[in-house]
């Protein structure tokens, strides 16, 4: 049973910053930082990797994903004008971008 009514004064802290005491924001900071988690459940995705997939797989695999997600875009662009296609265009331009750094990465792997 709570013996202190809400119309009584609490006592004053020891702390260095009293505008925090009762700040709402701060409460939630510090439980957010310093309060342990309630479950160690592992999070659940909707789509997950296969653990046993090595890095040379993995990246033929992303570099498959990029190629066909170029073609989308691509084909996108085609169909626009102006500004709206070169924004495609320009999307198209990234993912190659990123293909060619997968590529080189895939040059460190011997060839099979």
């Amino acid at each position: 049973m709570d013996t202190l009514s809400k119309d009584e004064p609490t006592a004053p802290s020891n702390t260095p910053f009293p505008s925090l005491q009762d700040c709402p924001a701060a409460q939630r900071a510090l439980d957010y930082y310093l309060k342990p988690s309630v479950s160690d459940e592992q999070e659940h995705r909707f789509f997950d990797v296969n653990r046993n997939i090595n890095g040379e797989e993995a990246l033929v695999h992303a570099c498959d994903l990029l190629r066909c997600a170029a073609a989308t875009a691509h084909e996108s662009a085609n169909r626009l004008q102006g500004s709206n296609r070169d924004l495609a265009f320009s999307v198209v331009h990234m993912i190659d971008l990123a293909k060619v750094m997968l590529d080189r990465s895939l040059d460190g792997y011997p060839t099979r």
